[in-house]
């Protein structure tokens, strides 16, 4: 015992417990504290009976020595926290070289077992930044899984072990597999005989798995068909890798299709999502060509949204999107598509389907919200919580509607009892972002009723109604496409294409009201017989300036007429609202881009159209 901790202890200041413990930390030692982590032992004073260490964050951080015995774990100089100090380059040579060698001495230093995250803190730092530590570990497990000295756990979480005794990796996981008491335990156990099946290429042992596979699926088919079903989906896959045949007589994915048809939507539940689109995709060997495909479909009509999704992609894939375009389409009409399929169209808008997600989707929405909003298993649903979340949803299924589709919306969801109030001003209020023309069904007013007729030749009201009709037929569909094809891109928060498609819909959906209404408002006129004893509409005006003496000539026509160059000027403009209603000789203040101008009426004619 070093003669100042002998001294400390004859005094009385610590006891002989702590004393042994201040052996193994003098100044220069390494040491771990269970809040502060790692650091260094930089003075150790008797005199004032306190250590100072220096932590990785805390330089010069004192304890109490009685404290610091208690708290402090000295670290042997071979630890690979010390280590990575005194000789990094070393470590990281390691690291390259003979990284099993690295990872072995990492869980003797641990006691023999240590997590993955322990082992990434433990060379954070000085050896790896941790993308560094990703790609090295990604690489080092592979090489891992073929060690006999360490067992991997299937779970991220347990800890890495060291053994005792070497052992193969394919015995490791037959024995994970032999000594599973549970059904689970053992598909579990299988999964991992999968993903290294290559190991097991004429191992003696695996004719003996697989028809233990096969007797525990026998055994399941009854008391847990979701089991059964997984168990066969491992001993197939086993039985194509390994070329070893399937016993005479074994149970088929077939068979238990057929057999458990009217509960198939409640066992697939309990089917993985990874292993659900191996069981729907044999359904086309289960059934006869002519129906199978109805069978699944009925599975879809009534499946979860997980389900639907498998079976939207499985038809797809199997070349049956016509069959089940058609299936949509028949359950949209008669009113019987579920809130799960509803979904799945929604999430998949920019799939095969997109065309199909339309008003009419969005009324069959708020029909399946209002049927369902007293079941209390679907309360809370996906599809309420999808229209208040995806902001984008409901206009996209109302682009390019009519305006009559888009009132009628309006109006459902206002007499609609499935949303809370602010929830249902957000989701009126996205309609009318696109739709602003549709404001007064919330605020009661009638605009069109107080706003007057607009009077326009019948030349502009052609060329207004043809551009209405390009927006409608060409431009509008042409958009809904862009927008499609963009949002197959994939993540929309970056995605420009698809946020200049959507802004570009917002830019003509407000076109195409404002055409419509002001379509609304017009009347065509040839402006012939005007009244040319004051200034009006269909007169051509001749004025002479106060000032400079200046002659100006202008044609006052209808709202959608002007021509600057021929002197012609929509009768809205500001010096047509000066001059209208007065007479010749009458004197007026002319607004301009300069500034008003006095100028004097010299006549008064008839507007007379120029010959073709």
């Amino acid at each position: 015992m070093q003669a100042e901790i002998e001294k400390a202890v004859q005094a009385g200041k610590i006891t002989p417990h702590v004393a042994s413990n201040l052996e193994k930390l003098p100044t220069g030692a390494y040491c771990l504290h269970k809040s502060w982590g790692f650091g260094r032992i930089a003075e150790v004073n008797f005199l004032l009976n306190q250590a100072t260490i220096d932590f990785k964050a805390k330089k010069g951080h004192t304890m109490q020595l009685q404290y610091a015995a208690e708290s402090l774990t000295p670290l042997p100089d071979n630890h690979i926290l010390v280590r990575k100090v005194t000789e990094a380059d070393v470590i990281k040579m390691l690291a390259k070289e003979d990284a099993l060698a690295l990872v072995r001495a990492i869980l003797s230093n641990y006691g023999g077992k240590a997590t993955q995250d322990q082992i990434a803190q433990a060379l954070s730092g000085e050896i790896f930044n941790e993308a560094e530590f990703k790609r090295w570990w990604d690489s080092t497990k592979k090489l891992l899984k073929k060690d006999g000295l360490i067992a991997l756990p299937t779970k991220k979480s347990d800890p890495i072990v060291l053994r005792e005794k070497s052992i193969s990796h394919t015995d490791e996981l037959l024995a994970a597999f032999t000594s599973a008491r549970q059904t689970k335990a053992q598909i579990a156990a299988l999964d991992q005989i999968l993903k290294n099946a290559d190991e097991f290429k004429g191992h003696g042992q695996l004719p003996a798995i697989i028809a233990a596979v096969e007797d525990a699926a026998q055994k399941s088919r009854r008391l847990n068909t979701a089991q059964a079903l997984e168990l066969i989906l491992v001993r197939d896959e086993l039985c194509d890798i390994t070329g070893i045949a399937r016993g005479e007589g074994a149970i088929t994915l077939g068979d238990i299709l057929r057999e458990e048809e009217r509960r198939l939507h409640e066992i697939l539940n309990d089917v993985p999502a990874a292993k659900q689109r191996r069981v729907l995709a044999a359904f086309a060997g289960a059934f006869d060509e002519e129906k199978w495909v109805e069978k699944i479909l009925s599975l879809m009509s009534k499946g979860s949204i997980r389900i639907v999704t498998e079976i939207g992609r499985v038809l797809v894939e199997m070349g049956k999107k016509e069959e089940l375009h058609r299936e949509l389409d028949r359950w949209l009409g008669d009113h019987t598509i579920s809130a799960e399929v509803l979904t799945w169209l929604c999430k998949e808008r920019g799939g095969p389907f997109a065309a199909m997600v339309d008003a009419r989707v969005l009324s069959a929405i708020l029909s399946a919200l209002e049927r369902d909003q007293f079941n209390e298993i679907k309360r809370g649903s996906k599809l309420h919580d999808l229209i208040l979340e995806d902001r984008e949803l409901i206009p996209d299924m109302l682009a390019g509607s009519e305006p009559e589709t888009v009132r009628d919306t309006i109006r459902k969801v206002m007499l609609s009892g499935v949303f809370e109030e602010l929830n249902k001003r957000s989701i009126l209020g996205r309609i009318i972002r696109i739709y602003p023309e549709m404001e007064s069904m919330l605020t009661g007013d009638t605009p069109s009723e107080k706003q007057e007729a607009l009077i326009v030749s019948w030349e502009s009201l052609e060329k207004r109604k043809a551009e209405l009709d390009d927006l409608v037929k060409r431009k509008i569909p042409e958009n809904i496409k862009e927008i499609s094809i963009a949002r197959s891109y994939g993540d929309l928060r970056e995605n420009f294409e698809f946020k200049a498609a959507k802004e570009m819909q917002r830019v003509l959906s407000r076109r195409r009201a404002e055409t419509e209404r002001d379509l609304g408002l017009a009347r065509g006129t040839d402006f012939a017989n005007p009244d040319t004893s004051v200034v009006s509409i269909g007169t051509t005006v001749t004025l002479k300036e106060t000032g400079d003496g200046r002659t100006d000539i202008y044609t006052i026509l209808g709202a959608w007429d002007s021509d600057p160059k021929a002197g012609i000027i929509s009768y809205k403009a500001g010096i047509s609202q000066a001059l209208l209603g007065h007479k010749v000789g009458e004197k007026l203040d002319l607004p301009t881009e300069h500034g008003d101008r006095i100028a004097e009426i010299v006549s008064i004619e008839p507007w007379r159209k120029p010959a073709q």
